[in-house]
């Protein structure tokens, strides 16, 4: 069977050649931008290129859209696309405004950009967000479209400045534990059902059925009718699925219905220069989940979230051995995370692989936990040659690293030791955590341990190292089914390990 797909991607580079010979492409690339980035990398990646988006603009304006807030750019923006798409691509650009409007699709080398006082607002109309079939913490299930969407396109981008606002507080759940006072009751005024215990609100009577219902957090009973539970099925604001050649860059994305940023099954992808932004409460409201992805840079970027905030995904269980892609080739470099259950997080959906990340020169400031390595039995896939460097971590809620094997789906500040007395045998379903290295880290004050290691009596941790660096913090370090893990020139609280 032909892949019509990788048929289309197989032509891009002469296509892109004919054109860039015609003077009709343009990027926003500098030569050797890059470049700094790649120096001293511990593994071979590919360079990674931006997009190619021809040398053609048109304003939203041009088709029709107002930007007052009120009035529905759908038609708007769909008839601007699909202008750009007729010509071969181009530029779409966003004016000064608020932009009220539905899910936009995209379609291969165009470029959305905002200016930057363009403000895209998207509606909560649910009749707007159809319910597809799709990929979610690493399962195949049925959830609403996202606002930002595409599917097996190429050479596509966001940029210029200005925000995109998922309108997400209309879908989310709340928990009472998570707010305050103030936040609590607001919510309750607008209507929703709250738990018969008091522990949450949900926004309808449809969600709070699923939630009841759902045999695990976020997968609703499959009897129940889809759209009755639509907002249950909340979207994640960008979803990019099997896409090449990906920018984001100079926007902040804010406000997600569920996950902010999901790149899923693309290569060549830049993410540089954004903020992302969600309240601290918001359920499942991480910052990023690059989920079997390859060839990713990630830099000078910005997250305060309700969830992990840079997360490595790549698939979960059955579903994501099957798919069986891996996630590799990663660099993470210059980013700042204020608020989020983790700072870097791999996991705990790894099923098809992780490999190949270099994360350096963060800094995690508040966040629940620092850097966070976390699966479960069953899940499988093997996690290898990362490497973090020069990590700066203040004031964290509970532990500087963390490896939990035993990850059950809340957040760490919530989390107990488990253990298990039956050993299960090793098999394709037991995840492996090994070849993972971590030098010249500070953490000023952690709640609980400075390093967490909890790995499987059936397979443990191999292959951990820390170089140079200083934690302070409640407790010094637990260490449980690990082996091989070393320590050179690393302090606790002012004393060497």
């Amino acid at each position: 069977m032909i892949n019509h797909h990788n048929t289309k991607l197989m032509t891009r580079k002469p296509l892109i050649l004919f054109l860039s010979l015609l003077g009709v492409l343009s990027c926003n690339c500098e030569k050797g931008r890059y470049d700094a980035l790649y120096k001293d990398l511990p593994f071979d990646m590919p360079g990674v290129e931006e997009p190619a988006i021809p040398n053609f603009n048109v304003s939203l304006s041009d088709f029709g859209g107002v930007g007052d807030g009120v009035t529905l750019n759908c038609e708007a923006f769909e008839k601007a696309m699909q202008a750009l798409s007729d010509k071969g691509g181009g530029h779409l650009n966003v004016p000064a405004g608020i932009w009220f409007t539905g899910p936009i699709a995209f379609r291969s080398n165009i470029d959305l950009h905002l200016d930057d006082d363009a403000i895209i607002v998207f509606s909560t109309d649910q009749d707007l967000y159809p319910i597809i079939d799709t990929n979610f913490e690493g399962l195949d299930v049925r959830r609403c479209t996202s606002p930002l969407h595409a599917e097996g396109v190429h050479d596509i981008s966001i940029t210029g400045g200005g925000v995109i606002d998922g309108n997400g507080d209309a879908w989310r759940e709340l928990k009472r534990a998570k707010v305050g006072e103030k936040i609590w009751k607001s919510t309750l005024e607008r209507g929703g059902v709250v738990a018969e215990n008091g522990y949450a609100w949900y926004p309808d009577s449809g969600y709070y059925k699923a939630r009841l219902t759902a045999g695990s957090l976020n997968y609703p009973d499959p009897s129940l009718d889809e759209n009755e539970i639509k907002t249950f099925l909340r979207p994640v604001l960008l979803s990019f699925r099997e896409c090449e050649n990906v920018l984001l860059e100079g926007v902040t994305f804010q406000n997600s219905p569920c996950w902010n940023l999901h790149p899923l099954w693309c290569k060549n992808v830049i993410i540089r220069n954004i903020s992302v932004r969600n309240p601290h409460y918001s359920t499942n409201g991480d910052g990023i989940d690059i989920d079997a992805c390859e060839n990713v840079i990630l830099t000078g970027s910005v997250f305060d979230v309700g969830d992990d905030a840079i997360c490595i995904k790549s698939g979960k269980d059955a579903d994501g051995r099957r798919h069986a892609r891996k996630c590799r080739n990663l660099i993470i470099s210059d980013c700042t995370v204020y608020h989020g259950h983790g700072g870097f997080v791999v996991g705990s959906e790894m099923s098809g692989g992780v490999e190949n990340i270099l994360v350096r020169s963060c800094r995690f400031m508040g966040t629940d936990v620092g850097l966070r390595f976390k699966s479960t039995r069953g899940r499988g896939g093997l996690v290898k040659d990362i490497w973090c460097d020069h990590i700066y971590m203040k004031d964290i809620v509970t532990y500087g690293v963390i490896f939990n094997l035993y990850y059950a789906g809340v957040a760490a500040s919530e989390m107990k030791d488990a253990s298990s007395a039956d050993l299960p045998p090793v098999d394709e379903t037991t995840p492996e955590f090994r070849d993972i290295h971590f030098s010249d880290i500070v953490c000023n004050g952690a709640g609980r341990e400075a390093i967490y290691i909890n790995g499987l009596p059936e397979l443990p941790l191999k292959g951990l190292d820390f170089h140079n660096s200083c934690f302070t913090a409640a407790k010094d370090i637990y260490q449980n089914y690990a082996e091989d893990i070393s320590f050179d020139n690393v302090t606790i609280n002012g004393k060497t390990l």
